[in-house]
């Protein structure tokens, strides 16, 4: 039938009617937890909305409930710019804490204005961003970096406890940003489902629901049993002018989207307190995860005038619960080799639910963590996991039993090279380099990731596939030689004729990389991100870095003093660089990637500041950022970050618990900021 086929007036009407039918009753199963009708009947209209759609193609509409069994597969996610940053929370996990937070809001606003919160469940689940125009849900997109998301549009229009059209008055067009999650009773049925059918059940409720968002065919997404509590405005267009956040929560409601009811208003951090207390005693009967309470000023333009640090909103905190703890048997030992060789002890346990998660295995660290716990084969331990934290063993339960000690292995469980640790280092590392097959990998997993080439298209899968037929023998080089295999990957189950094109134009596009990302991506012991630009700033290419970091190790003093007058760089980078460029291997691995690529000379972007051309030290607990990102603020801002304070020092930046450097500042006459003082530096440069 033609999609241009004029529809009849009676359809039209009766489209609408089912529309506006299913969207009720999809609102009063799914958002109001009290159907009206049975679902034989439900499913009786949705099939008549189906053959009418089928026989009048011109009828077609995301809105319509239709659109929840799923659409045609894709070959990959769309890139969607956020308009207003996702923004990620500061953690408070003690009542003093908590006490400290609210007195930093308190101080930033007026003396006459009163300060309330809201409080709800931190739902472990996966943040995203529904847009509505015009009443219609147009776009959903994945938090991602909190800059740039993912439109996973297709997949969230298969969740029933989303509207795909809102009721009522709504703003031409408003964000809603909430947490997409797996109820644990629908978890357990559908992994009992799935074992019964012989396929592989989700590991836990968060990852399940972020690998359900991320299905290329929004058919599986709408075969699992996700939901969504919405708890904030991202931004809306028109005359809707809320005043607080607990007005958003409850107009969010009348317009049908679905949201918390443990939400409560607080006045004050006693009754913040009590919240915390009653909700932790009842989290095992809420039927979702939950790792803490989520804190935010209520009023929105109390809000405003808090504003923003770096990546986290002053407004907001998240206040975590407790580690949760269970009980195991360690079941054996196995090890692992990580990129820099490191060989780390995995205890593969008897399967226990703990912190809303089956765990199996726990990293044991290194082996002095083993000889600490005395872990053995057979013994009995204590689990803990605190919120995203990852499982540990925090004691073992029968240390006195009567068994052999633990051995740790003197080579490497993967190439057999010797296994050694370093003067004063806990870890036992292989010798084997880039000749041991855990390091390749690793090596090159690392090498494509996101912080160092970030090279789309080439994931865990794929790095261990093109492995196994000697495509990446040589190492990283070999990524750039892939374009001469476009006929042999074509031919790979699972690859199409785009898949290969985006793959080696990804690929082709790291032709002139940044040197420091470059040189991070090797994946030198020592050299990470912030320790590359450095490095890179003070001798511009690699060639010129190379060849400094030879003559030291050659006992040339000049070269070495090079090395570690550059603020950061101590003895053990130029021993680590040193010993990188006497191994054959890795000389072999840097020539064969220096011929595939030609990263220009390295050169930091700046932008003009209240603190251009100043060295600026930074001491204390930076709250809000890191120290990395800090000194990274500081050289965008054009001045330069300093590790010391002396007389040529023209700024320091103090945070809570500092020390002799701040004594030392006064003693000069060196101006000091707080932390709240460097941001508004960096707000006013743009």
């Amino acid at each position: 039938m033609s999609s241009t086929q004029a529809v009849p007036e009676s359809v039209l009407d009766r489209v609408a009617q089912l529309r506006q039918q299913l969207n009720h009753h999809l609102h009063r199963y799914h958002v109001l937890d009290a159907p009206e009708i049975a679902d034989a009947e439900y499913d009786a209209l949705f099939d008549e909305l189906v053959a009418i759609e089928t026989q009048y193609p011109a009828l077609y509409s995301d809105a319509s409930p239709t659109q929840r069994v799923g659409a045609p597969a894709l070959e990959q996610f769309e890139k969607v710019q956020h308009a207003r940053p996702m923004l990620s929370l500061d953690k408070a996990t003690t009542p003093e804490e908590l006490e400290q937070w609210m007195q930093r809001c308190r101080s930033r606003l007026a003396a006459d204005d009163e300060l309330s919160f809201t409080c709800e469940p931190k739902i472990d689940g996966v943040a995203v961003a529904l847009i509505y125009e015009q009443g219609e849900l147009t776009l959903a997109a994945t938090r991602g970096d909190g800059n740039e998301g993912e439109n996973i549009s297709a997949n969230v229009r298969t969740i029933g406890s989303i509207p795909l059209k809102l009721q009522g008055d709504v703003p031409p067009k408003l964000e809603v940003r909430g947490e997409i999650y797996i109820p644990l009773e629908q978890f357990d049925r559908f992994n009992a489902a799935a074992l019964s059918r012989g396929e592989k059940p989700m590991v836990n409720p968060r990852n399940g629901a972020a690998g359900s968002l991320r299905q290329l065919d929004s058919k599986i997404t709408a075969a699992r049993p996700l939901t969504m509590y919405c708890y904030s405005l991202g931004g809306s267009e028109g005359d809707w002018q809320p005043e607080s956040q607990q007005q958003v929560l409850e107009t969010f409601a009348q317009w049908g989207l679905r949201t918390n009811p443990a939400l409560e208003l607080v006045a004050d951090l006693g009754q913040c307190l009590d919240y915390i207390q009653r909700l932790e005693a009842r989290r095992d009967a809420l039927g979702y995860e939950i790792d803490g309470v989520v804190i935010k000023v209520n009023s929105l333009r109390q809000q405003q005038v808090l504003g923003a640090v770096t990546r986290k909103p002053r407004w907001a905190i998240a206040y975590k619960f407790a580690a949760q703890e269970a009980t195991s048997v360690v079941e054996q030992v196995d090890f692992q080799v990580g990129r820099t060789g490191a060989i780390t002890p995995v205890a593969r346990l008897q399967p226990t639910f703990v912190g809303g998660v089956t765990v199996t295995n726990v990293t044991l660290h290194n082996r002095d963590e083993i000889e600490r716990l005395g872990v053995r084969p057979g013994d009995r331990v204590v689990v803990q996991r605190a919120g995203d934290v990852i499982p540990q063993v925090v004691e073992n339960l029968t240390r006195d039993e009567d068994r052999p000690a633990f051995a740790f292995p003197d080579h490497c469980p993967e190439c057999c090279s010797e296994a050694v640790s370093e003067e004063g280092e806990v870890d036992v590392r292989c010798t084997g380099g880039l000749i041991c097959k855990a390091q390749q990998f690793e090596r090159l997993k690392h090498f494509v990731s996101r912080v160092a080439l970030d090279i789309e298209g080439l994931g865990e899968r794929t790095i261990a596939d093109f492995l196994e037929r000697g495509w990446l023998d040589k190492g990283p080089g070999d990524i750039f030689r892939l374009k001469n295999r476009e006929a042999d990957i074509l031919a790979l189950e699972g690859w199409k004729e785009k898949s290969v094109e985006n793959l080696l134009a990804s690929i082709e596009a790291k032709r002139e990389p940044d040197a420091a990302r470059l040189l991070f991506g090797l994946g030198i012991r020592h050299v990470g991100a912030v320790t590359a630009r450095d490095l890179l700033k003070n001798f511009y290419t690699l060639p010129a870095l190379r060849e400094a970091a030879q003559s030291a190790r050659a006992g040339d003093e000049e070269a070495a003093a090079a090395l570690t007058s550059i603020d950061g760089i101590g003895p053990a980078v130029m021993e680590a660089l040193g010993d990188f460029f006497h191994e054959p291997h890795n000389v072999t691995v840097w020539e064969d990637i220096l011929t595939e690529v030609s990263p220009p000379e390295y050169v930091v972007e700046t932008t003009q500041s209240a603190v251009s051309g100043k060295t600026v030290v930074f001491t204390g607990k930076l709250e809000t950022m890191s120290r990395d990102e800090a000194k990274a603020q500081a050289e965008r801002l054009g001045a330069k970050a300093s590790g010391s304070v002396s007389p040529k020092t023209d700024l320091l930046v103090a945070g809570p618990g500092a020390g002799s450097k701040l004594k030392k500042a006064a003693e000069l006459g060196i101006e000091v900021i707080d932390e709240a003082g460097w941001a508004a530096i960096v707000t006013a440069a743009g």
